[in-house]
């Protein structure tokens, strides 16, 4: 029955790894955590079940623009789905109310303080199928984005003990885990633990630009990608209403989103992202949470995320559909500077600073990315992914003992009493106000260095930092201190190397051939030669215009009427009947009856 369901209202023909065993030990009446990245798949897992079983499946969503998405989507398919929040207007609730009781839904969203208001009376009143805790992480005090309204959804196990309960979350790492069990009493259930590979995502660090180089970057790898949809996460508001405006200035079309927005200003942003009328979002990390557009190309960390948790959360809004898609994470040592100081003032200094280390240990890294991401979440990889930065072009080394004892001996000369910056003003020489004030001119040191750029110096230091020679006192004014294995190179006990600075990165990026192919299923369509593998661009975006065209039409976002992916199949595929058309992968059986005859026309003519 299930893969009826899944073939009918989805329209694919086989389940991702952990899926059917999923749905089958709900159906079963048992609880689950379930543990899968983001695109991985993970509503599914409650969605079919909900419409296998009796009754109304409730699903817990943080975000009413997340309730929405998935609405949308579920009804797209043909499925009876609502939501319940703070939106709906009174007519809205008892419509849906009167739905509920009748028997018609589904699935119900809706968010943790509705389900607590709600939880005697109209949850009371219905039949519940399941209930599916969305985004679960945020019911732990260690999870990366905590939500205290979450924290009493562990009454749902005692006021009712016979529904079966699935918390789901893309990433948590085992603290969190057994926190989430913990708090939602379902302690002892089975834990789903999925592959958080994701290889149609490319991983690359970009280290040490300024703030131009930065720009230039970003400008031109959104000029070579015109008509693909991307997000630029920022550390602070003021970066990303920057941001967008320069890049508006350059005829892109981006806009802000950030908490400080109006609840109108946020909503209509993202209505225009989802609806594809602008491809570019400048954003803190409030914003993706409650998106589920599936055809987001491209992701840029414009700054270091705070842990590999936001991190691994934020690229994943990328590629959902399975196509290739691009990431970019800038890192300076300003990041690292401004990040330690909000850990150390944070809650939980010593859970933050350790998060923060290993970002860090990430960004750093000289070997495969992917690998370091997979480790972190408990999944070991004996092989290179090939498709990350440091894969593509490892990083030559040299020995660097002589320029670090130049930067150590400034550290000491000054009693270990200066940033940073500062020492890299003395080593090239700079007679900056702070250095004259102080006298760091008079010093053996001032100047040893003035041949290395500025912009090397500062990577230098970085990697310094990196590899403990030095560490930062943030309770004394963030001065450098020198630590034990600074002192061996200090003192010629040890050397030490340095990675090469490869300044050919910060060219223009030219776009290239992906390094994956999206990978169109091997299928068997009556009437159709076997899939060739060979997509036509024009019928693509032929195709792309036909589903924009369908989309406004319908009021909706067009990567609910089909994916990306599900359009590079037809492009390939080249069904001319409805038959053929129902075959494609990700279209079931409602969208082929609404849109086949539209769809299969425009084929026609190109084959």
């Amino acid at each position: 029955m299930i893969y009826d369901i899944l073939k009918r209202y989805y329209g694919y023909d086989s389940f991702r790894p952990h899926q059917e065993d999923i749905i089958l030990h709900v159906m079963s009446g048992h609880d689950a955590l379930v543990l899968m990245p983001t695109g991985g798949g993970k509503s599914l897992c409650y969605q079919i079940p909900a419409l296998a079983m009796p009754g109304t499946c409730i699903v817990v969503s943080p975000l009413i623009s997340l309730m929405k998405d998935q609405v949308e989507t579920l009804k797209a398919n043909g499925i009876e789905a609502e939501a319940l929040n703070s939106n709906n207007d009174m007519t809205a609730d008892t419509i849906i109310r009167r739905k509920c009781a009748a028997g018609l839904l589904k699935l119900l969203y809706i968010s943790p303080e509705k389900l607590l208001a709600e939880m005697d009376f109209l949850l009371k009143s219905i039949r519940i199928s399941l209930f599916a805790i969305d985004e679960a992480h945020c019911i732990s005090q260690w999870g990366h984005d905590f939500r205290p309204e979450y924290t009493q959804l562990g009454l749902l196990r005692q006021r009712f003990p016979d529904v079966p309960i699935m918390a789901l979350t893309a990433t948590a790492d085992k603290l969190t885990r057994r926190d989430i069990l913990k708090q939602m009493n379902i302690e002892g259930c089975r834990e789903f633990v999925s592959s958080f590979d994701r290889p149609n995502l490319s991983l690359s660090v970009k280290r040490g630009y300024k703030a131009k180089e930065k720009f230039s970057f970003i400008l031109n790898f959104i000029k070579a990608r015109p008509l693909d949809a991307g997000i630029i996460y920022c550390l602070s508001r003021k970066s990303t209403e920057k941001v967008a405006e320069d890049l508006r200035r350059a005829g892109i079309k981006a806009l802000p989103y950030h908490a400080a927005l109006s609840p109108t200003e946020r909503s209509q942003t993202q209505e225009q992202f989802k609806n594809d009328e602008v491809m570019v979002i400048c954003a803190t990390v409030a914003f993706g949470m409650g998106i589920d557009k599936s055809n987001v190309r491209w992701v840029i960390h414009y700054n270091l995320p705070k842990s590999i948790e936001s991190f691994y959360q934020e690229i994943g809004r990328a590629g959902r559909d399975g196509a290739p898609a691009d990431t970019v994470l800038f890192y300076s040592l300003a990041d690292i500077i401004q990040l330690e100081e909000f850990a150390r003032q944070s809650g939980q200094q010593d859970i933050n600073r350790d998060k923060l280390r290993r970002m860090q240990e990430y960004a750093e890294s000289s070997v495969c990315r992917r690998r370091i991401l997979l480790n972190y979440f408990g999944e070991q990889s004996d092989h290179d992914c090939g498709n990350c930065d440091v894969c593509q072009n490892p990083p030559r080394r040299f020995d660097g003992t002589r320029l670090c004892q130049m930067a150590l001996s400034a550290i000491r000369r000054t009693d270990e009493q200066i940033r940073i910056s500062t020492a890299i003003e003395i080593v090239k020489g700079m007679a900056s106000p702070e250095v004259k004030r102080k006298g760091y001119n008079t010093l053996k040191t001032f100047g040893v260095g003035r041949d290395t750029p500025l912009n090397d110096w500062q990577d230098y230091l970085l990697q310094m930092l990196q590899m403990g020679l030095i560490e930062i006192a943030y309770d004394e004014g963030q001065h450098a201190k020198i630590t034990p294995s600074g002192e061996d190179i200090l003192f010629g006990r040890k050397t030490i190397e340095l990675s090469v600075i490869d300044r050919s990165v910060k060219e223009q990026p030219k776009r290239q051939k992906p390094k994956l192919q999206l990978q169109i299923p091997s299928i068997t369509i009556p009437g159709l030669p076997p899939t060739s593998g060979t997509e036509d661009p024009r019928l693509f975006e032929a195709l792309r215009q036909l589903r924009l065209q369908c989309a406004e039409e319908e009021k909706m976002p067009p990567y609910i009427v089909f994916s990306d992916k599900t359009l590079h199949a037809l492009a390939t595929i080249k069904p001319t009947t409805i038959e053929q058309f129902g075959h494609v992968s990700g279209i079931g059986e409602f969208k082929r009856q609404k849109y086949g005859q539209r769809f299969i026309s425009l084929i026609q003519k190109f084959v």
